[in-house]
C-alpha cells in the first residue's frame, strides 16, 4: 500500500520546515524529556491521544505515559499539505548529485542512495548494496531494532533488592543507559540514583532496619565490557550498572576520560546518597549476585525508549547504542555481550523486511571497522521509521540531528546554506569513513530519504563538506 502521508514530515517546504526548526531549538530546546517538544507539541494538538502524564513521581514503580509519537509521520506546517505533490525528478537529482559524488575529497569510495519514502521510489543510486563501514550511521539500525523489540514506551528499571544474606541489599543494574547519580541530572528525565536512594532508605526504615551491607549486581549483560577498540574516551566499559555514562565531570556527550569500573563507582555512589538518607553502610560495596524472585525494595525508571534513541542519535551517544543493543539481545532471547547483539539487530531487521546481506552489526554504535552496511539499507530503514504502519519506529526520524541546529549536525549546513534546517541526518566519522544518512523535504512537499558512504577519505574536514554538499542537493532536488 502507498505509503501516502510519509511526506508529512518537518515541513511542507524549504520555508515552514525552516521556521519549523528554529522554534523547535530557540523554544524547547533540542531535547526535552524523550520527545522534540515543538513536534510533540503540535502533533498532540492534531491527535486525540493527549500530551505527556509528568505526574508521576520521578524514580517511583509507576510506569509514566510517555508523550505520544505522530500517528503519522511528524508534519511541519498542519496535515494536508502537498499530498499529492510532483515526485522528484530522478534526472534533474543525477544530474546535481553525480559531480558532487565525484569529488576527490570523499575518498576512494563512495556509494549512494536517495529514494522517495511515500513510494520507494529509487531516485538516485550508486552502489546501494555495497557492504561499507558505515561508523556511526549504524545507530539507525541499532535504534529500529531496539524500537522494534521492545517499543517506544519501553522504560529499563533499576532495583535495589534484599540480599541473599542478613542485614545484606543488592543494587542491581537493567542497563538503563540514563541512569544517573547527580541529584538533578545535566541530560534530562532518567533513571536516578538519587530517587532509588530515597525510596530505599525509606523502605529499610519502615522495616525497622537503618544498618546494611551493600551487594551490588552489574550480571546483566555478558562478555566482555570493554569494547574491541580499547580504551577510548568516546565510549565507556559497558556494563549494566553505570551511573553518568562512567563520566567523572558533568558533560553528558562527547569524549571525556570514564571511571574504570562503572558498576562499583555507581555501587560507591549510591552507597553515599544511602548515608546521607540514615542509613549506614557496614562495609564498602561488594560484587553479589540478587536472589532469583524476590520483591524489589525499590525501583527507578529509565528514560522512555523513544527518548533515549532520539539523545543517542542526536548526540550520537555510544555508551547509549551498546546499552540499546543489548537490550534488543535480551527482548530477544540472546546474551547481551556482542554478539547475541548483532544476531538480535540483524533478526530484528530482517523481521521488519529489511534486506540484510552483506551486513555485519558487530557492536551498536559504529566505532568498529566490522560493521558493514550499505546505504540502500540505510535508506531502506528510514523509509520503514516514515511507514504510516509502523509508529513504533517513528523516533529513528524525530531523533535525527537538524543541519545548522542541533546534536552532531549543529554546524553543519548553518547559516545561509539551503540546507540549514531542512536536512536531518546522523553523522558518522572514523579514520578514512566518513558517512550521513537522513532526510529532507524536497520543494514539493515530498519526504525524502538519503544515504551516503564513503572511505579513504585523505581530510575528514573536506570530507564531511563534501557530504554537506550531497545532503544539500537532495534537498533542492525538483
Amino acid at each position: 500500500m502507498p505509503l501516502d502521508k510519509t511526506w508529512q514530515l518537518i515541513a511542507g517546504s524549504a520555508v515552514a520546515g525552516l521556521a519549523l526548526s528554529v522554534a523547535a531549538v530557540t523554544a524547547a530546546g533540542p531535547w526535552d524529556s524523550g520527545q522534540r517538544k515543538a513536534e510533540r507539541d503540535r502533533v498532540a494538538s492534531w491527535s486525540l491521544t493527549g500530551g505527556a502524564d509528568h505526574g508521576a513521581a520521578h524514580g517511583g514503580t509507576s510506569s509514566p505515559r510517555t508523550a505520544p509519537s505522530a500517528p503519522g509521520v511528524l508534519a511541519g506546517i498542519g496535515p494536508g499539505t502537498a499530498r499529492n505533490a510532483v515526485a522528484a525528478d530522478p534526472a534533474k537529482l543525477a544530474e546535481a548529485l553525480q559531480p558532487l559524488l565525484a569529488d576527490p575529497a570523499l575518498g576512494t569510495v563512495r556509494t549512494a542512495s536517495v529514494i522517495d519514502t511515500a513510494t520507494g521510489e529509487v531516485l538516485y543510486e550508486s552502489g546501494p548494496r555495497e557492504p561499507m563501514t558505515p561508523a556511526s550511521t549504524i545507530k539507525i539500525a541499532t535504534a529500529a531494532a531496539a524500537l522494534a523489540a521492545l517499543g517506544p514506551e519501553h522504560r529499563i528499571r533499576t532495583t535495589v533488592t534484599p540480599g541473599s544474606g542478613p542485614g545484606q541489599i543488592v543494587l542491581v543494574g537493567g542497563g538503563d543507559p540514563s541512569l544517573t547519580a547527580k541529584k538533578k541530572s545535566p541530560a534530562g528525565s532518567g533513571g536516578s540514583l538519587v530517587a532509588l536512594a530515597a525510596d530505599t532508605a525509606q523502605a529499610l526504615k519502615a522495616a525497622g532496619t537503618d544498618s546494611v551491607s551493600l551487594g551490588y549486581d552489574d550480571t546483566l549483560f555478558t562478555g566482555p565490557a570493554r569494547h574491541p577498540i580499547g580504551v577510548n574516551p568516546n565510549i565507556a566499559p559497558v556494563t549494566a550498572l553505570a551511573a553518568d555514562e562512567g563520566r567523572p565531570d558533568d558533560s553528558t556527550s562527547g569524549p571525556v576520560d570514564r571511571v574504570e569500573d562503572p558498576a562499583e563507582e555507581t555501587a560507591r555512589s549510591f552507597a553515599a546518597l544511602l548515608k546521607e538518607r540514615g542509613i549506614k553502610i557496614t562495609s564498602d560495596p561488594v560484587k553479589a549476585k540478587a536472589p532469583a524472585g524476590v520483591q524489589p525494595l525499590a525501583t527507578t525508571l529509565s528514560t522512555p525508549l523513544a527518548g533515549l534513541v532520539e539523545r543517542m542519535l542526536t548526540y550520537s551517544d555510544n555508551d547509549i547504542a551498546e546499552a540499546l543493543a543489548r537490550q534488543t539481545a535480551l527482548a530477544s532471547g540472546q546474551p547481551a555481550g556482542f554478539e547475541g547483539a548483532e544476531k538480535a539487530v540483524t533478526d530484528r531487521l530482517a523481521a521488519l523486511g529489511i534486506d540484510t546481506a552483506g551486513s555485519r552489526f558487530a557492536d551498536g554504535s559504529g566505532l568498529g571497522r566490522a560493521d558493514k552496511v550499505s546505504s540502500g539499507l540505510l535508506t531502506s530503514l528510514l523509509a520503514k521509521a516514515a511507514d504510516p504502519q509502523r509508529p513504533e519506529l517513528r523516533p529513528v526520524l524525530t531523533g535525527l540531528p537538524v543541519a545548522g541546529f542541533t546534536g552532531t549536525l549543529r554546524s553543519r549546513n548553518a547559516g545561509s546554506s539551503p540546507a540549514a534546517g531542512l536536512v536531518r541526518a546522523k553523522t558518522g566519522t572514523l579514520s578514512g569513513v566518513n558517512s550521513l544518512a537522513g532526510t529532507v523535504v524536497d520543494p514539493s512537499g515530498r519526504l525524502l530519504a538519503f544515504a551516503f558512504l564513503t572511505a579513504n577519505a585523505p581530510d575528514p574536514a573536506a570530507a564531511e563538506k563534501g557530504l554537506d554538499k550531497l545532503a544539500a542537493a537532495v534537498v533542492g532536488a525538483r
